[in-house]
Protein backbone atom coordinates (compact mmCIF):
# COMPACT_ATOMS: atom_id res chain seq x y z
CA UNK A 1 0.00 0.00 0.00
CA UNK A 2 1.50 3.26 -0.82
CA UNK A 3 1.11 6.62 0.78
CA UNK A 4 0.15 9.65 -1.26
CA UNK A 5 2.02 12.59 0.27
CA UNK A 6 0.42 16.18 -0.30
CA UNK A 7 2.99 17.87 -2.75
CA UNK A 8 3.90 21.74 -1.17
CA UNK A 9 2.59 24.17 -4.22
CA UNK A 10 5.10 27.51 -4.28
CA UNK A 11 3.07 29.63 -3.27
CA UNK A 12 2.60 27.77 -0.28
CA UNK A 13 6.13 27.49 0.03
CA UNK A 14 7.04 31.22 -0.26
CA UNK A 15 3.81 32.00 2.48
CA UNK A 16 5.80 30.11 4.97
CA UNK A 17 8.83 31.70 4.38
CA UNK A 18 7.11 35.07 4.61
CA UNK A 19 5.64 33.88 8.13
CA UNK A 20 9.72 33.00 9.74
CA UNK A 21 10.63 36.00 8.49
CA UNK A 22 8.11 38.14 9.91
CA UNK A 23 8.39 35.90 12.99
CA UNK A 24 12.01 36.95 13.25
CA UNK A 25 11.51 40.42 12.98
CA UNK A 26 8.53 40.04 15.93
CA UNK A 27 11.56 38.89 17.23
CA UNK A 28 13.27 42.00 16.81
CA UNK A 29 10.62 43.91 18.00
CA UNK A 30 10.06 41.86 21.33
CA UNK A 31 14.11 42.87 21.77
CA UNK A 32 13.56 46.22 21.35
CA UNK A 33 10.34 46.69 24.19
CA UNK A 34 12.80 44.47 26.12
CA UNK A 35 15.31 47.39 25.68
CA UNK A 36 17.96 44.54 24.83
CA UNK A 37 18.04 46.31 20.87
CA UNK A 38 17.68 50.29 20.77
CA UNK A 39 15.20 51.97 18.62
CA UNK A 40 16.28 54.31 15.72
CA UNK A 41 15.34 57.94 15.26
CA UNK A 42 17.00 58.83 13.08
CA UNK A 43 21.40 59.11 13.98
CA UNK A 44 20.04 58.57 17.51
CA UNK A 45 19.22 55.28 19.88
CA UNK A 46 17.05 55.18 22.15
CA UNK A 47 16.24 51.78 24.58
CA UNK A 48 13.27 51.84 26.35
CA UNK A 49 11.22 48.68 28.38
CA UNK A 50 8.09 48.42 27.46
CA UNK A 51 6.52 44.83 29.02
CA UNK A 52 3.07 44.70 27.22
CA UNK A 53 4.87 45.83 24.07
CA UNK A 54 7.53 42.90 24.48
CA UNK A 55 4.56 40.41 25.41
CA UNK A 56 2.83 41.31 22.34
CA UNK A 57 5.61 41.11 20.04
CA UNK A 58 7.07 37.72 21.59
CA UNK A 59 3.57 36.91 21.16
CA UNK A 60 3.20 37.71 17.41
CA UNK A 61 6.60 36.03 17.32
CA UNK A 62 5.33 32.65 18.66
CA UNK A 63 2.17 32.67 16.58
CA UNK A 64 3.99 33.54 13.12
CA UNK A 65 6.70 30.67 13.76
CA UNK A 66 3.77 28.08 14.94
CA UNK A 67 1.99 29.44 11.14
CA UNK A 68 5.02 28.46 9.11
CA UNK A 69 4.69 25.22 10.95
CA UNK A 70 1.50 24.66 9.72
CA UNK A 71 1.94 26.10 5.94
CA UNK A 72 4.43 23.99 5.66
CA UNK A 73 2.48 21.09 6.29
CA UNK A 74 0.22 22.52 3.96
CA UNK A 75 -3.08 22.44 6.85
CA UNK A 76 -5.74 23.85 4.76
CA UNK A 77 -6.85 26.04 7.81
CA UNK A 78 -3.43 27.80 7.91
CA UNK A 79 -4.75 30.28 5.05
CA UNK A 80 -7.80 31.73 6.95
CA UNK A 81 -5.37 31.75 9.65
CA UNK A 82 -2.65 33.39 8.11
CA UNK A 83 -4.83 36.06 6.60
CA UNK A 84 -6.38 36.79 9.85
CA UNK A 85 -2.98 37.19 11.74
CA UNK A 86 -1.30 39.16 9.12
CA UNK A 87 -4.29 41.76 9.82
CA UNK A 88 -4.19 41.52 13.47
CA UNK A 89 -0.24 42.30 12.75
CA UNK A 90 -1.15 45.22 10.68
CA UNK A 91 -3.32 46.62 13.17
CA UNK A 92 -0.77 46.24 16.02
CA UNK A 93 1.72 48.39 13.41
CA UNK A 94 -0.26 50.70 12.81
CA UNK A 95 -1.15 51.02 16.71
CA UNK A 96 2.67 51.23 17.38
CA UNK A 97 2.87 53.63 15.31
CA UNK A 98 0.34 56.21 16.97
CA UNK A 99 0.69 55.52 20.58
CA UNK A 100 4.19 54.54 21.05
CA UNK A 101 5.85 58.10 18.89
CA UNK A 102 8.00 55.64 17.05
CA UNK A 103 8.55 56.68 13.55
CA UNK A 104 7.37 54.61 10.83
CA UNK A 105 11.02 53.33 10.37
CA UNK A 106 10.79 51.17 13.63
CA UNK A 107 8.17 49.16 12.43
CA UNK A 108 7.94 49.92 8.27
CA UNK A 109 9.38 46.17 7.52
CA UNK A 110 6.80 44.57 9.64
CA UNK A 111 4.08 46.57 8.18
CA UNK A 112 5.71 46.17 4.44
CA UNK A 113 5.88 42.20 4.85
CA UNK A 114 2.35 41.92 6.62
CA UNK A 115 0.81 43.91 3.55
CA UNK A 116 2.72 41.58 1.03
CA UNK A 117 1.37 38.79 3.07
CA UNK A 118 -1.98 39.86 3.48
CA UNK A 119 -2.12 40.57 -0.94
CA UNK A 120 -0.51 37.15 -1.46
CA UNK A 121 -2.74 35.37 0.61
CA UNK A 122 -5.63 37.06 -1.05
CA UNK A 123 -4.13 36.23 -4.47
CA UNK A 124 -6.46 33.44 -6.79
CA UNK A 125 -4.18 30.81 -7.06
CA UNK A 126 -3.10 31.20 -3.69
CA UNK A 127 -6.55 30.27 -2.45
CA UNK A 128 -6.55 27.26 -4.93
CA UNK A 129 -3.21 25.74 -3.32
CA UNK A 130 -5.43 25.71 -0.28
CA UNK A 131 -8.61 24.54 -1.63
CA UNK A 132 -10.13 27.33 -0.58
CA UNK A 133 -12.98 28.99 -3.29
Amino acid sequence: MTQQTKQRPIVVTILAILAGVVGVVSVIHALQGLGILPYFLGPFKVRNLDLWYAFMWGLMAWVYFWLAQMLWRVDRSAWMFMAIITVFNLILDFTTILTSGTTFSDVSVSFILNALILIYVMLPGTKRAFDVE
